[in-house]
């Protein structure tokens, strides 16, 4: 009798873990999740920028809500999903770890698709957190404003890449510049790197984005409640 509880326990418990499992096997959901971890966003911010319809962006929240990924809050008339914590960003962390590591498909697509990347010299986190101790080094967040204001490495500028052109005469020539976005896959960072070589100034791009800075538990800001945090 013994055995057979410690079996139930052990297929219901199982079950409950794949729940985790079932809610990520979606590439769309994986996105939706990487979007949340740069800041809250309502379901049709969410749906335009993963290219869906709302319908689906919203079938999708359910589906990572029900596995206690994500949460939400209703303002008006609109409902605004976040990651339920930084475990859930660190999970998607891991899995994407995997998969560089695992599918030959995964650098594959990265050789196909960010041909330009290779001529990118890439700076690690590692390397970012020295560089900004040694001084003299700008650092650009190149992600729309919100998302900056939502939090940010401290010391970085906001110049999101859509205006990074008209305001290059405020960027100094004579310093390295190290520009960053969401992450490993976000090419907001590779076109501000082109940009900015292209004008002749130093500049280098951030291998990880500013959820892996998070990740790792250190100071960010947030300029929408006016202070840092660990």
């Amino acid at each position: 009798m013994a055995i057979r509880r410690n079996r139930d326990f052990k297929i219901d418990l199982f079950e409950q873990f794949a729940r985790i499992g079932k809610a990520l096997a979606s590439g769309r959901r994986l996105e939706i999740v990487e979007l949340l971890a740069q800041r809250e966003r309502s379901v049709e911010d969410l749906a335009r920028m993963s290219s869906l319809t709302t319908a689906n962006a919203s079938q999708h929240l359910q589906v990572l809500r029900s596995a206690g990924l994500v949460e939400a809050r209703k303002e008006g008339l609109h409902v605004h999903y976040r990651l339920a914590g930084d475990d859930v960003f660190r999970l998607w962390q891991s899995l994407r770890s995997v998969g560089e590591t695992r599918l030959a498909e995964v650098d594959r697509l990265v050789r196909t698709y960010l041909t330009d990347r290779t001529s990118l010299e890439a700076v690690s986190l590692r390397d970012l957190k020295k560089r900004i101790r040694d001084g003299g080094i700008v650092l650009l967040d190149v992600r729309p404003a919100e998302e900056y204001t939502y939090g940010h490495i401290p010391g970085a500028r906001n110049v999101p890449l859509s205006e990074l052109k008209m305001r290059l005469g405020g960027l100094p020539k004579g310093r390295e510049i190290i520009a960053y976005c969401r992450g490993p896959y976000c090419v907001l960072s590779d076109d501000a790197v082109a940009i900015l070589r292209a004008s002749g100034r130093r500049a280098f791009r951030l291998e990880q984005g500013f959820p892996d800075w998070k990740a790792l538990g250190l100071k960010v800001v947030s300029t929408t409640q006016g202070s840092a945090s660990k």
